[in-house]
């Protein structure tokens, strides 16, 4: 499940012009972001219909493109030390708009569902699980970077986490169970992905893992459950052994990894008719949230027309043209208030600060 963009996307230092930009990331985000749209559009019809071609695309995109996010927000994490300007800034990019968004999704779902559930400022709201944990994982940040061995604790946590029911304030189990790809993010070099994406022969192959992870997805659709991969249960909650959690959570921890490793190969390394709006991700994940509420309360999911590949077909160019519309420049500027409030007002003015207006 995140800004993958969510602000998970955004280094801790102010971003270049965009000439200065590197178009990779930009697509990187641009491309994580369209997935996790039509995930989330896709979603309602597996539930409903269970058709197996449809949810062997549904986990093939649920094995990678959260793990996905999660890497590269570690990546763009490796500067974070908890400075308070750093701090600041997390603050009001993931924080603030954690509890604004949640809040604004709960009274949302309410009004469209005529419920009255209560605002849980401290339990995430669907989509914003990603914030809390994006804040928590930066907040570690500086820890993982003075262990020896960082990605062998982080797994060694992550495997722990499913022996224990641990409840769904901060979406903590998610946070565990992701942690170990933030925390590659944050051992990488970027001669790494330099060498993942100049490779020629790497993009060959990642073709060819794709086709096996297709079949195997499609192999998979009747027997394994959503659930799994999206990393929020116990082996208790999954209503199976904590040995039959740890072989198969470890197993899809594997496959996620490479599946990323085979995406972060095939982004194109070049500026794209699309490179532009990777700036403007954030926006798309958080608003396309609302027009999917939207859809499954006014019960567009149970028009026959969805139930059958024309009509699935044209519900995926559809989140397609949403993805992109949200992440253009005027959409990040009417929404930016809300996603990057401004705070001076919240607070003091650093040292450097006060000397240069004294």
């Amino acid at each position: 499940m995140t800004q993958l963009a969510p602000p998970a996307l955004r280094s801790d230092n102010k971003e270049r012009p965009d000439k200065g930009r590197d178009p990779y990331y930009d697509n990187a985000k641009l491309l994580a972001v369209v997935l996790v749209v039509c995930g989330h559009f896709w979603e309602p019809l597996i539930e409903q219909s269970g058709q197996r071609h449809l949810k062997a695309l549904y986990l093939l995109v649920y094995a990678f493109h959260m793990p996905a996010f999660v890497l590269i927000s570690g990546f763009f994490s490796r500067t974070f030390t908890a400075q308070p300007q750093q701090l600041r800034r997390l603050a009001s990019g993931v924080l603030i708009p954690f509890v604004l968004w949640g809040t604004l999704l709960t009274l949302f779902n309410n009004t469209l569902s005529g419920a009255h559930a209560k605002i849980q400022p401290l339990t995430p709201v669907w989509i914003t699980w990603f914030l809390i944990a994006l804040c928590l994982w930066r907040l570690t940040a500086p820890i993982w970077q003075t262990l020896r061995a960082p990605v062998t604790f982080a797994t060694a946590l992550f495997l722990a986490a499913g022996a224990f029911s641990l409840g769904a304030q901060f979406s903590i189990t998610r946070v565990l169970q992701f942690l170990p790809f933030f925390v590659i993010g944050l051992t990488l070099r970027p001669s790494h992905l330099t060498w993942l994406r100049e490779t020629r022969w790497l993009k060959g192959a990642a073709l060819t893992v794709f086709a096996v992870a297709g079949a195997a997805a499609y192999w998979l659709a009747p027997r394994l459950g959503a659930g799994w991969l999206y990393r929020s249960s116990s082996a208790d909650e999954l209503h199976v052994s904590y040995t039959h959690w740890l072989a198969q959570s470890a197993a899809i921890y594997a496959v996620g990894l490479i599946l990323t490793a085979a995406f972060l190969a095939l982004v194109p390394n070049r500026r794209t008719w699309f490179t532009a709006l990777g700036a403007g991700t954030m926006s798309a994940f958080l608003i396309h949230a609302f027009v999917r509420q939207a859809l499954v309360h006014t019960h567009v999911y149970n028009r026959e027309v969805l139930h059958h590949p024309a009509g699935q077909v044209a519900l995926t160019v559809l989140s397609i043209s949403l993805a992109l519309l949200l992440c253009t420049r005027p959409i990040q500027q009417a929404t930016r208030p809300f996603i990057e409030p401004r705070l001076n007002w919240l607070f003091r003015q650093g040292e450097s600060t006060r000397n240069r207006a004294a």
